[in-house]
């Protein structure tokens, strides 16, 4: 097998995307691909390389991860996330994770000191406590303004019955598909990583804080493996961003894999199709972000918009619109 080129690519969450919001996406994005890259670069460890950028995002309130996530009904961060290596097919998941900068890191060490997947709720939160994860005092240092005025806009959306879940213009040819999950309000999202290193060892990473208005205990498509995040290297990695509740019902991630195992679509047209059927079929929408073993990128979208920056080589590519693609070269 000829070796391959590294790539980290990244998305920093799907939906209807404010034009005053644009700017830091993209820088973020950007940002976060370059953070990663350089990981990958000093260690040549894949699950190093999609937890810096999605650590990077993390930090930044442009994105809904971490500080800037949004917020639940009694205005409050609940934040999960997950992580998966697709060689050692090892993976580590979280919900319910509150007042901690990083869930992504808390999901890796999930991964690799616990023997379980998956973690939420107060036994996360211990399991944090005692790796030494610190625990912002006091509560609350991860609400934004911009999360804020979100629930704000949310709550009077709601009082007059428009909290989006409208049909959208696309319409949905299942007849069963019920109208009441078919928009989310406001901007939305996650965001995510997928890394492969010149040996085609893949690995996914994706955070998120939800939706705004969500109710407390809600869990999304991010910590599930499948739905938010998969990862074989025999075919490829995928990190979804999106309506939730529609992802998960596609399992949107491992239908892309799966597409890429037995069908001879390339990863692109694998990618488009599998997003476009998930929205036909039920109406909400989503991205998705794929690396697959030969290196091949694919990025598409059913929402509005979706950034997203990949790096390879001394090559950065990123975009946010449909039919979106910059490349700028890098300079040292």
């Amino acid at each position: 097998m000829s070796e391959i080129t590294p790539i980290v690519l990244v998305h920093g969450g799907a939906g209807d995307i404010p034009e005053e919001r644009v700017p830091g996406k993209i820088r973020g994005v950007k940002l976060a691909t370059k953070l990663g890259y350089k990981k990958l670069q000093e260690t040549g460890n894949v699950l190093d390389a999609v937890e810096e950028a999605v650590r990077s995002m993390e930090l930044d309130e442009n994105f809904n991860a971490g500080y800037g996530s949004v917020l639940t009904t009694e205005g409050n961060v609940e934040m999960e996330a997950s992580i998966m290596h697709g060689t050692t097919m090892k993976a580590g998941c979280c919900s319910f994770v509150k007042d901690i900068m990083h869930p992504i890191s808390v999901a890796r060490r999930v991964m690799e000191k616990t023997v379980h997947n998956y973690l939420a709720g107060d036994g996360v939160m211990e399991f944090a406590r005692n790796e030494g994860f610190e625990i912002l005092y006091p509560p609350g240092q991860l609400v934004t303004d911009f999360a804020r005025q979100a629930l704000e806009e949310w709550k009077e959306a709601h009082k007059r019955g428009e909290v989006g879940f409208a049909r959208t213009e696309i319409g949905a040819k299942n007849k069963y598909a019920n109208e009441t999950e078919t928009k989310q309000y406001g901007e939305v999202g996650t965001v995510g990583a997928v890394a492969i290193d010149k040996d085609g060892n893949i690995a996914v990473a994706t955070s998120t804080g939800g939706i705004t208005g969500k109710l407390p205990g809600r869990i999304g498509d991010t910590p599930l493996l499948g739905s938010g995040t998969y990862a074989d290297s025999r075919f490829a990695g995928v990190s979804t961003t999106g309506h939730g509740e529609t992802i998960m019902k596609a399992v949107l991630a491992h239908d892309i894999v799966k597409r890429l195992e037995f069908t001879s679509d390339d990863v692109q047209t694998a990618t488009e199709k599998a997003c476009k059927a998930m929205t036909d079929h039920l109406i909400g929408t989503a991205g998705a972000i794929v690396i697959d073993k030969k290196g091949e990128v694919g990025i598409a979208f059913t929402s509005k918009k979706m950034s997203w920056a990949y790096q390879k080589g001394d090559k950065i590519a990123y975009g946010i619109n449909q039919g979106d693609f910059t490349e700028e070269t890098i300079e040292d």
